[in-house]
């Protein structure tokens, strides 16, 4: 029989198999990203965003996911700090690195676009953008066609605290939310409570920011985002309200924020936050389900994966002029840019 992790705060548990799991996604994400940060520190990419102390949340909303492409399927509008959600959904380390690295074999943009604004069609990732929160309201046209098809697909929006200020996110509740037209939204805010240099405590009046859903009748939960337990329990019942019930759910996580802001802000370690990593790592050790040793051999299973495609994708080309319009609307070398 497989071994559980029981928290007694948690009324559920996980096998020793999935919280192996887990923790393996959660020290890919890592990995990655750190590496991605050197390649920007070595002058090998213009701009670093991602989202080290994120990862027991997103790694729990990727493994989650009902993935595939169309409205049967889970539609996901992420924001730059995706990396944990789409590693757990099969995103490999290659095209993460192609992608900051601006290269023509980059599958989301074809080089054209900054570090982890992913983009996977087949998955139903729809493009990242740089403007803050746009995403909460471009989320409700894939509800709309979810919400009346008789398959279980639902939409998931991720964002950010600071950026639940933005008039996109208002617009988002009051969309998901009106008596007989709910919409099948699964919203969440990851609060790591600082924006690129405002304090949170400066700028939030609420106590909680899913609270905003309470005014509009929604289903809200506040999750500790740095515990992959209660991570992926919680968030398994927020999947399962929004498509059964056909209803949304706004759900805020409380996350940390290891590397700053962005390359904007240095892209330096920040040891005032927590790191859910180390402390999940502590409890998988005190329960015997993995050793030191084990996972040593994890992080350099990832840090040896993770030069190898620094160095298979270092020699691939940059975007050549002719695929400007790949990636968009206008498919292909023979789009004529007058038309437009």
């Amino acid at each position: 029989m497989s071994q559980k992790l029981t928290d007694s705060s948690k009324t559920s548990s996980l096998s020793s198999e999935l919280l192996v799991k887990i923790h393996d996604l959660m020290v890919k994400s890592r990995v990655l990203e750190e590496r991605l940060i050197k390649i920007y520190k070595t002058g090998e990419a213009y701009f670093w965003i991602g989202a080290p102390g994120e990862e027991a949340f997103g790694v729990a909303l990727g493994l989650l996911a009902n993935k595939g492409q169309g409205v049967e399927y889970d539609y996901f509008h992420l924001h730059y700090r995706g990396t944990p959600t789409l590693v757990a959904m099969g995103l490999t380390m290659e095209d993460s690195i192609r992608l900051i690295m601006n290269k023509e074999t980059d599958p989301c943009t074809g080089g054209r676009n900054f570090s982890n604004h992913y983009c996977f069609p087949e998955w139903n990732v729809v493009p990242v953008t740089s403007p803050i929160e746009v995403q909460y309201t471009v989320a409700i046209g894939t509800a709309l066609a979810q919400k009346n098809n008789p398959k279980l697909g639902i939409t998931v929006v991720t964002g950010g605290d600071a950026g639940s200020a933005e008039g996109d996110f208002a617009s988002s509740l009051i969309w998901a939310s009106r008596p007989g037209n709910e919409l099948p939204m699964l919203l969440t805010v990851q609060n790591n409570r600082v924006g690129i240099s405002t304090a949170y405590e400066d700028q939030h009046g609420e106590e909680y920011i899913a609270d905003r859903g309470k005014a509009f009748r929604m289903k809200t939960m506040v999750i500790n985002g740095l515990d992959p337990v209660e991570s992926y329990l919680k968030l398994k019942e927020a999947y399962e309200y929004v498509r059964i019930e056909r209803k949304p759910l706004l759900l805020e996580a409380r996350v940390s924020r290891l590397y700053g802001h962005s390359s904007a802000s240095g892209a330096n370690f920040e040891d005032s936050f927590s790191d859910p990593l180390q402390t999940f790592e502590k409890t998988l050790m005190k329960h015997s389900i993995l050793s030191e040793a084990e996972i040593k051999n994890i992080y350099k299973k990832y840090e040896d994966e993770s030069w190898e495609a620094v160095e298979k994708v270092r020699s691939e080309k940059p975007p050549r002029a002719e695929t400007v319009w790949d990636h968009t609307y206008a498919q292909g070398e023979n789009a004529d840019w007058r038309k437009f």
